[in-house]
């Protein structure tokens, strides 16, 4: 089975980046892919919050959302838009993630639950948690890739997650994304492969890449990893379209090799040192 990723470099208008998302999703579907996956803040890459709030939106009147949507029915095409600033209910803001099928509906929505505070050495410092709200809890969709667990981002360090993802039926794992460069350098590839290992699982991984408008800097390297912990993809990175071939077989075979989704066991704290 054949999926593509989209690996971009969003900006700051989310006309043009639609623009983008729509051209990618009608360039998988000529090339065969049965579903795209593009990286997590695709429709709008902003640390400036004045000027982005200007042109944030409700999930009802995103045009990025509704670009996509009708560009999926139009080539017949699922797609995951691994996820969007959006205004929500709450007043705040959701970090979310789409899935939507090939009529333009949309199967499933997660709101990230792990939110990016972090001072890096580097000296960039990130605080989603003043924008955004977290969500409440872990989505398994049904797709034709098979049961397709999602996560964004910085999510990929919350094995647990993971865990609760393959424990509810998940045998591929969404992991868009919008890494930074020196993290990316240091942990992309190993937390991911860790992820398909430990779950048994197909990884996923669309990311934004190269210099944004608003000045940040995103490591690119979209993945597809394979359950044994195999990279099938590697995108590098040049922002493209990247087609990858999944094998649903492949994870029934590597689970029972090693059923480690079996083997789980609740672990208590019987005892703490003084």
């Amino acid at each position: 089975m054949k999926i593509a990723l989209a690996q971009v470099t969003s900006g700051i208008d989310p006309v043009a980046n639609a623009e983008t998302l729509v051209a990618a999703v009608a360039e998988a579907a000529r090339g065969g892919a049965t579903m795209l996956f593009t990286p997590e803040m695709s429709g709008l890459l902003d640390r400036d919050r004045a000027r982005a709030a200007q042109v944030l939106r409700s999930e009802a009147d995103d045009v990025v959302l509704a670009a996509v949507r009708t560009a999926a029915a139009e080539h017949g095409i699922w797609a995951h838009i691994g996820s969007l600033a959006v205004l929500g209910e709450s007043g705040r803001l959701a970090n979310r993630a789409f899935v939507i099928d090939d009529n333009g509906e949309i199967r499933a929505r997660y709101d990230k639950l792990h939110l990016f505070d972090v001072d890096l050495p580097a000296g960039e410092s990130w605080r989603e948690s003043a924008s955004y709200a977290p969500g409440e809890g872990a989505v398994v969709v049904q797709t034709p890739v098979g049961a397709l667990g999602l996560s964004i981002c910085y999510e990929r360090r919350f094995a647990d997650l993971y865990r609760a993802l393959s424990n509810a039926g998940a045998t591929v794992l969404a992991v868009p994304a919008a890494f930074t460069r020196p993290t990316g350098a240091a942990h992309w590839h190993v937390l991911l492969r860790a992820r398909a290992i430990e779950a048994g699982a197909y990884v996923i991984a669309a990311a934004q890449t190269g210099v944004h408008a608003d000045g940040r800097a995103t490591y690119g390297h979209s993945l597809v990893i394979d359950p044994w912990g195999e990279v099938v993809l590697d995108m590098g990175e040049t922002a493209a379209l990247g087609f990858a071939e999944i094998d649903p077989a492949r994870v029934a075979d590597v689970r029972a090799r090693i059923p480690v989704l079996a083997h789980r066991r609740p672990i208590p704290v019987v005892e703490t040192a003084s």
